[in-house]
C-alpha cells in the first residue's frame, strides 16, 4: 500500500511538473500576442508568426507526449468523485488530453502562423475598410479550422468541436436551447423600444473629448473597482481585450474615440472585469492550468457584470457624474440620472464593442450564425459580407455602411476564435445570476457603489466565482454560485425592468 501511495505521489508530481511548463510555455506565447497587439513594429508579423508556431508547437508536442498520457491515466481512477484540487486537475488534464492528442503537431503550428499572419492582414483590410483584401486569409483560416474539427473527433455538431475549446462541458444543443429562449424574448422588447424610442428624451453629449482625459478617468475608475495596477496596466490596441500572463500580471487594453466620450470608459470597465478575475484566480506563482477563468462564458460574466450592472446603474453615475463633468466640460450641465438615461440610451447601431445594453445579444446571435455556416461550409467565405447585411437587417434593423462596421469590425476570425462568440451572450446570462444573487447576499452593494467602492461586490465574487479558477464547468460554478443552471431568464427580467422603465413599457 505505501509503495503504491509512493508511485501515486511521484505520479503525481511529475505531471504537476508538466502542466506546470505547458502553462508557462502557454502564457509566453500569450504575451507575444499581446506584444503583437499593442507595441510591436508592424513589419515584425512574419517573425512574430514564426516564432508563435514554433513556442505553441513545442508546447503541444510536450503536453501530447506519451509518458504525460501515461501519468493522466494512471492517475484518473483515484481522481474520480473527489472535489479536491489535485483531483481537479487531474480532470482537467485528462479532457485536454483526449482534445490535444487527436490534433496533428504540424496543424497547431500551422494554426499559430496562420493566424499571426491574419491578424495583420485584418489589421490592414479594416482600416482599409476593404474585406477583399482579409478575404483569401480567412478562407485559409476556415479551411484549416474544419480540418482541426476533423481530428478531434466525430461531435454531434461540427461546432461542438470548437465550442468545447472555450466553454468546456457546454454544448451547440445547449447553447441554441439558451438562444432561442433569449432571441424569444429579446426581439419583441427590441422592437418595443424603438417603438417607443421618439417619444422619451434622451440626453446626448457632443463635441471632441480629449483621448487623455478618457484614459484618466479609465484608470481611475478601474481602481474604484479593485484592479491593482501594481499587478496590471492599461494600453491602446485595435480591438480592445485582455491578457492574463499571470495573477501578478494582467494586461487590459482599450481604444479611444474623440467623438464617443463612454466607449473607452466601458471598454476599460469590461476589460477590467476580465482582469479582476485575472488577478484573484490562483495566486500561486507557479501557476498550473487551473489558475485563470472558469470558461470564457463566465470570464465575459465578469467584465459584462462590471461594464453594465455596475457602469449603467445610477448607482455608478452618483458617485462619477461630477468627476466625469470636471474632465468633459460638455456634461456640466448635466444630472446623474441624465447621465445614466444618456449611457443607456438604447439604439441599434453597426458595431458590438459599442452597443447598447439591450441589442448587444442579437449582435451576437448575428456572429454565432454566420459563424456555423462558414465553419459547416454552407456559406462560403466570399458571401460572407452580404450575408452579414442580411442578418443585421433582420435582427437590427439596420446595414452597415462599409466593411469596417459590418464584416470587418471584430478580430476574433484573424485569431482562430471559432466559437467564442457565443460566450458573450452566455456571459450576460450568467452576469444577472451573478448580481442577483450579490444583492441577495450583500445588499449594500449598491450604496457602496455610489460610494465609488467596489470592494464589496468584487469580495463576493471572488469568494464565489474567482477564487475556484478552472475548477468548475460553467454549469457547476453558476449551481453553486447561484443555485440553479444557467438560464436567460434573469436576465431577460433584468432587460425588462430596465428598459421598460427607461421607456416607459
Amino acid at each position: 500500500m505505501k509503495s503504491a501511495t509512493r508511485t501515486d505521489d511521484a505520479t503525481r508530481a511529475a505531471l504537476r511538473e508538466r502542466l506546470v511548463e505547458f502553462h508557462a510555455l502557454g502564457k509566453a506565447a500569450d504575451l507575444l500576442e499581446w506584444d503583437q497587439e499593442t507595441v510591436m513594429p508592424r513589419g515584425g508579423a512574419a517573425a512574430r508568426a514564426h516564432h508563435l508556431g514554433i513556442l505553441k508547437k513545442t508546447a503541444h508536442e510536450l503536453f501530447t507526449a506519451p509518458e504525460t498520457g501515461r501519468w493522466i491515466a494512471a492517475l484518473v481512477p483515484s481522481a474520480e468523485g473527489r472535489d479536491d484540487d489535485d483531483a481537479a486537475l487531474v480532470r482537467w488534464a485528462a479532457r485536454e488530453w483526449r482534445r490535444r492528442s487527436r490534433q496533428p503537431a504540424v496543424l497547431v503550428a500551422e494554426l499559430a502562423r496562420l493566424t499571426a499572419l491574419a491578424q495583420e492582414d485584418w489589421s490592414a483590410a479594416r482600416a482599409a475598410s476593404d474585406f477583399s483584401r482579409f478575404r483569401p486569409r480567412l478562407e485559409e483560416l476556415f479551411a484549416l479550422k474544419r480540418r482541426q474539427a476533423a481530428a478531434l473527433g466525430d461531435f454531434p455538431d461540427p461546432y461542438d468541436a470548437w465550442l468545447e475549446e472555450f466553454e468546456p462541458g457546454m454544448s451547440t444543443a445547449r447553447v441554441d436551447e439558451l438562444f432561442a429562449e433569449m432571441k424569444a424574448g429579446l426581439v419583441p422588447l427590441v422592437k418595443a423600444v424603438a417603438a417607443k424610442a421618439g417619444s422619451v428624451r434622451v440626453p446626448e453629449l457632443s463635441g471632441s473629448f480629449d483621448p487623455a482625459r478618457q484614459r484618466e478617468l479609465g484608470l481611475e475608475v478601474a481602481r474604484s473597482m479593485g484592479f491593482d495596477f501594481a499587478r496590471g496596466r492599461l494600453d491602446e490596441s485595435a480591438h480592445p481585450f485582455s491578457t492574463g500572463i499571470a495573477p501578478d500580471d494582467v494586461r487590459l487594453t482599450t481604444r479611444y474615440r474623440e467623438d464617443l466620450p463612454f466607449s473607452a470608459l466601458f471598454g476599460v470597465m469590461h476589460e477590467a472585469g476580465h482582469g479582476l478575475y485575472e488577478q484573484n484566480a490562483g495566486p500561486d506563482p507557479k501557476s498550473t492550468p487551473l489558475t485563470g477563468g472558469a470558461t470564457m462564458a463566465v470570464h465575459e460574466s465578469q467584465s459584462r457584470l462590471w461594464e453594465n450592472q455596475v457602469g449603467r446603474g445610477r448607482p455608478f453615475w452618483r458617485r462619477w457624474r461630477a468627476r466625469f463633468a470636471e474632465l468633459f466640460p460638455q456634461a456640466a450641465g448635466l444630472s446623474a440620472e441624465d447621465l445614466y438615461r444618456a449611457v443607456n440610451r438604447a439604439e441599434a447601431t453597426h458595431v458590438r464593442v459599442e452597443a447598447d445594453e439591450l441589442t448587444y445579444g442579437l449582435h451576437v446571435l448575428i456572429r454565432f450564425e454566420l459563424e456555423r455556416e462558414l465553419l459547416s461550409g454552407r456559406l462560403a467565405v466570399a458571401d460572407l459580407p452580404k450575408a452579414w447585411a442580411a442578418k443585421s437587417r433582420t435582427y437590427l434593423g439596420i446595414v452597415p455602411p462599409d466593411d469596417a462596421r459590418g464584416v470587418l469590425q471584430d478580430v476574433h476570425w484573424a485569431s482562430g476564435l471559432i466559437g467564442y462568440f457565443p460566450t458573450y451572450a452566455v456571459g450576460n446570462m450568467i452576469s444577472a445570476q451573478l448580481w442577483d444573487a450579490a444583492l441577495a447576499a450583500r445588499p449594500g452593494i449598491p450604496a457602496a457603489l455610489e460610494r465609488g467602492d467596489g470592494a464589496p461586490l468584487l469580495g463576493w465574487l471572488v469568494d464565489n466565482v474567482h477564487r475556484h479558477g478552472r475548477k468548475y464547468a460553467a454549469e457547476e460554478l453558476v449551481r453553486r454560485a447561484c443555485g440553479g443552471p444557467i438560464s436567460a431568464a434573469p436576465y431577460l427580467k433584468y432587460l425588462r425592468a430596465k428598459f421598460g422603465e427607461l421607456y416607459g413599457l
